[in-house]
């Protein structure tokens, strides 16, 4: 499911087609958690590489380094074969010229019209998984990383209790 949106451009707050930095690039952060035995992968501030979701979800096989960041989970994402991909799209480029003209003109704030995606499922045996997603906020500084791939802030599941998540500003 999160990899639907994530390939989809017309989800402009995640995967491909996301929002930009501040530098027009992509940064992306993905997190799953498997509820049955509380694995947990999560990468932030990857670039160009297709479903950040799956790279998150295979780093949550390893008992170490499950968490990471900018050129380190782009370089795990490539040793394990991940798709590249360059997220940046055509028409997403044409609506930061005009976002950034309405954000002068109508004195708005660049942060607004977010969002993350954040699945919980549970299976026909019990088992549950979470996962989110997400480009981050438009124009948002390079590097920056906010609670979507944060266990126990922006997601957390467990077989035994159930799962949550919440992101955002």
């Amino acid at each position: 499911g999160v990899k639907t949106v994530e390939d989809c451009p017309e989800y402009t707050s995640v995967g491909y087609g996301g929002l930009p930095n501040e530098e027009c690039e992509v940064e992306m952060d993905a997190a799953f958690m498997d509820g049955k035995n509380l694995s947990i992968g999560a990468v932030a501030g990857i670039k160009d590489f297709k479903n950040p979701v799956s790279i998150a979800r295979k780093l949550s096989e390893n008992r170490f380094n499950i968490f990471l960041v900018g050129a380190g989970a782009e370089a795990y994402a490539h040793k394990n074969g991940f798709e590249r991909k360059n997220m940046l799209t055509e028409e997403m480029l044409k609506n930061v010229t005009k976002r950034m003209k309405d954000i002068v003109e109508k004195n708005l704030s660049p942060y607004d019209g977010h969002d993350t995606i954040c699945m919980i499922a549970l299976d026909k045996c019990g088992d549950m998984a979470a996962a989110t997603s997400t480009s981050g906020l438009f124009m948002k500084k390079r590097g920056r990383v906010g609670d979507s791939p944060l266990s126990g802030s922006g997601f957390y599941v467990d077989n035994e209790i159930g799962g949550a998540a919440a992101t955002g500003l």
